[in-house]
């Protein structure tokens, strides 16, 4: 038994029998399995586990983990790990499966593969390939994990595979994204039919929103391989990194008129620093995918629709680090089964070409081994020759405030393995302790380079997704290439833990904090939470020799109650955990605004709603709902748009809309009219990118609107039509904007320019009042990705940012996404700000 995950198992026989006299569609396990291959009769099927055959219930993530557990209890082949837990408290699996020989030498396997891409060893017959098999990060795409029960069986029970397993290291990630399936089966099974319905109007294919596709905080999984923000992406990185494996596959669902798709896709979308070689072997594994599917009668296709460009998805990533990733994608039934363009998609259909897949996979992998292994040796040689000519040059990155946001972009580099020294001494603009270098001559430079670089030229002008992702500009850092490392004192960065803070003494006056760092919303909020007054400084001053900056935050200890006990022990607490830097002051003195000033406006305590459900986009919501309860500690109160007109809003101080979704607008006439009125009581509205047309119409916003020029087109055929308004999408771009540091939208930044990313054309006319524009777009912002002509010409002196005052209240809109995918901690300061000091504006 080779199990580091234990769990009592209990098989509920009564129920399950139930579950399988339901419907006359099931198949048999032998539908998906291969005929000449012979099985160990000792090796319990799913069905006699789960008490259901594979495809005619959707597996749960509980039973899937149930019957993975009992295969690695009674299966020679098969070790099984937790390597941590989802925001539900899901176990985040992996099965390592090989032959029995294999796993008795795995720390030696591991060793030679570390040894292999380091140049040290050269490759031999007995070193096994090493495959990452991963299914359904789409919790709503569910054939895969559903095939990985059937799959699992097969390798642990087949005679036949052993010849395989024998050359094979499989690294098996049955459920990248566990509490997503789990939502997801459970809606389809509670709509499940005794007569199985296949009408698309069913309910049970349209489940309800936020669906199953995301995470617990509504996040794409598929979005994050090279940020790691999420606890599903930093478990599977670590083993990913730990192996560095020669194919990585990864089994999504498309529409359901679609058939299935294998790599490669576009060609012509295809990331620079992607080798050629890569494409070519994962056309010739494309080929063992074809000939399989041929064999069952699955139609199919390959190189189009689906491009290898952005390096935090699963299928790109691995082809920056040696390995061929895979993308599958299976036209889905998101349910037990749909009528479609294609004829009757049943479930069990979906999970067979699945299964068929990856059983293709583990063939090419052995059919392919030598070139393979061959290939990864030779990538990490050419990669150790361009890091030998970039000599002791890197990237220096950095603030001279703001240590926490340069910390965790050095957090992202470590779980990625990259080598990270931190500057014990000032080199020019960057401040010791808050700013790191980042040699290029280490083990894979393309992956820093791909971290780092800007990118504004393109073979095409279409993308899947992003075009640009700059770390820097992401996490609101300042960063250089440099052809020599500063000549500065540097250690190397070991551990991954963050850098402590303090408070510079014990007061009887009064303290003072910037709020540059990235975690002083926390401490704010956490201090009013305790009934603590805090103010906030609408101009700079001097204090001590000290500079502080708009937005200082002040605690006077007068009239706290005589808490100033409770008050320093708290502040030390916060610190010794977040690199803030806190100043007693025994004086109200100071040179510009004394702290008893008026120009310090009083900071209340805050009580925030976001509107969700129908009509408003999860991933946008889920951003703010994941930045709120993890990073900040703040409730939010997630609060169906549908409901405002009959929702008493006093207890709220703020209220945030993200972007709008697909479908009908939720917001109705009457909820703009509830929502003015609480506005003008005093409340604060805070709008996301096309949120800000409705509140623009219903007169809670008031600009106007600028339309790119786009240019008819002249000689195109009608194939082209899809390319030539496909350019007009901005799917994701960095461009730079000026901003006013002395509006209270912008305390906390330190420079006169910010990075915002942008993936809409809503383009904002700026005021007449230069005062009243305190973010508006460069006349030369591009500063990564793709965006068109005429959009650029359209973007350039626009608006980012509009507010309006109504009676006590006020509105704000930001016509861009503040919070993209969890990593883009540079503008999350932006949200704060509104929220905070919203009175102040």
């Amino acid at each position: 038994m080779r199990s580091k995950f234990r769990r009592s198992i209990l098989i509920l026989c009564l129920p399950f029998f139930a579950f399988s006299q339901v419907g006359s569609d099931t198949v048999d396990l032998n539908y998906y399995l291969p005929e000449n291959h012979t099985y160990d009769r000792s090796i319990p099927t799913p069905e006699s586990i789960i008490g259901h055959e594979v495809g005619e219930w959707h597996i749960t993530h509980d039973k899937l983990v149930q019957y993975l557990q009992v295969l690695s209890e009674v299966s020679d082949r098969i070790s099984l790990e937790s390597r941590g837990e989802t925001f539900e408290g899901r176990p985040l699996l992996l099965l390592t499966i090989t032959s029995p020989r294999n796993h008795e030498r795995i720390d030696q396997i591991i060793e030679n593969r570390k040894k292999l891409v380091n140049g040290e060893i050269e490759p031999n017959d007995n070193m096994p390939i090493v495959i990452y098999q991963g299914f359904s990060i789409h919790g709503n795409e569910p054939s895969g994990s559903n095939a990985a029960l059937a799959y699992a069986y097969h390798l642990a029970a087949s005679n036949e595979v052993m010849v395989d397993l024998e050359n094979t290291v499989i690294l098996f990630d049955p459920s990248f994204n566990p509490d997503g399936l789990q939502r997801f089966a459970y809606w389809a099974n509670v709509h499940r039919a005794h007569q199985l319905n296949y009408d698309p109007n069913d309910r049970e294919y349209r489940e309800v929103w936020p669906g199953g596709r995301t995470n617990h905080y509504w996040f794409d999984l598929n979005r994050d391989w090279l940020p790691v923000q999420l606890p599903e992406s930093r478990a599977r990185i670590a083993t990913y990194h730990k192996w560095l494996p020669n194919i990585l596959t990864d089994h999504h669902e498309m529409g359901t008129n679609s058939t299935f798709f294998f790599q490669p896709g576009e060609p012509t979308r295809v990331h620079p620093l992607t080798p050629k070689i890569n494409q070519e072997l994962t056309k010739r594994i494309g080929a063992y995918h074809a000939k399989a599917l041929n064999k069952i009668s699955s139609l199919y296709y390959s190189e189009e629709n689906y491009d290898d460009y952005y390096y935090g998805k699963g299928s790109t990533f691995p082809d920056l680090n040696g390995t061929v990733g895979i993308l599958f994608e299976q036209g889905s039934s998101r349910g037990h089964g749909q009528e479609s363009e294609n004829g009757l998609l049943t479930f069990p259909f979906t999970i067979r070409n699945q299964f068929t897949t990856a059983l293709s996979t583990l063939e090419a992998a052995n059919g392919l081994k030598s070139e393979l292994i061959q290939y990864q040796k030779e990538y990490y040689a050419t990669l150790r020759k361009e890091a030998a000519a970039h000599k002791t040059g890197g990237y220096v990155f950095g603030t001279s405030k703001d240590a926490s946001s340069a910390w965790h972009l050095t957090e992202v580099l470590k779980r990625h393995g990259v080598r990270v020294l931190e500057l014990k001494d000032d080199y020019k603009n960057y401040g010791s302790g808050k700013s790191y270098f980042v040699p290029l001559n280490q083990k894979n430079p393309r992956l820093v380079d791909a971290i780092f670089e800007e990118r504004i030229t393109f073979t095409d002008s279409l993308f899947y997704d992003i075009s640009a992702w700059t770390f820097p500009h992401a996490f609101g850092v300042s960063s250089e290439k440099v052809m020599k490392k500063p000549s500065v004192k540097m250690t190397p960065v070991s551990k991954i833990e963050i850098p402590r803070g303090s408070v510079e003494a014990k007061s009887n006056y009064g303290y003072l904090f910037e709020w540059h760092d990235y975690y002083a919303p926390k401490l704010l909020h956490a201090l009013t939470q305790k009934g603590i007054r805090v103010k906030v400084a609408m101009n700079p001053f001097k204090l001590a020799g000290r500079s502080y900056d708009y937005g200082t935050l002040m605690i006077p200890l007068q009239n706290q109650e005589n808490r100033s006990d409770e008050i320093f022990a708290m502040l030390s607490e916060f610190t010794s955990k977040h690199p803030l830097e806190i100043h007693s002051t025994s004086t109200g003195l100071t040179e510009g605004i004394d702290l008893g000033s008026n120009n310090f406006d009083a900071i209340k305590p805050i009580s925030v709603a976001i509107l969700v459900g129908n009509g408003i986009r999860s991933y946008d919501a889920g951003e703010i709902w994941h930045l709120f309860d993890q990073r900040y500690n703040i409730k939010l109160t997630k609060l169906e748009a549908t409901r405002v007109s009959s929702v008493d809003l006093s207890r709220y101080t703020d209220i945030i809309i993200p972007s709008l979704g697909y479908g009908p607008n939720p917001l109705s006439e009457s909820a703009g009219t509830k929502l003015k009125q609480w506005v003008r009581a005093g409340g604060t509205l805070i709008g996301y990118r096309n949120a800000l047309n409705w509140m623009n119409s219903n007169d809670l916003l008031s600009f106007n609107t600028r339309q790119a020029k786009v240019r008819a087109a002249k000689n195109l055929s009608f194939d082209q039509a899809r390319d030539y308004y496909g350019a007009q999408v901005t799917g994701g771009a960095i461009f730079e904007a000026n901003i006013d540091r002395s509006h209270p939208i912008n305390f906390g930044y330190t420079n006169d320019k910010i990075a915002l990313f942008r993936n809409t054309n809503q383009f904002i006319e700026p005021r007449p009042n230069s005062f009243e524009n305190p973010i508006t777009y460069t006349q030369s912002p591009l500063l990564s990705g793709y965006i068109s002509e005429e959009n650029l010409e359209a973007l350039k002196g626009s608006s980012a940012f509009s507010i309006k005052s109504i009676g006590r209240g006020k509105v704000i809109g930001f016509t861009d996404n503040t919070n993209f995918r969890a990593f883009w901690y540079g503008t999350n300061r932006l949200l704060m700000n509104a929220i905070f000091f919203g009175d102040s504006m």
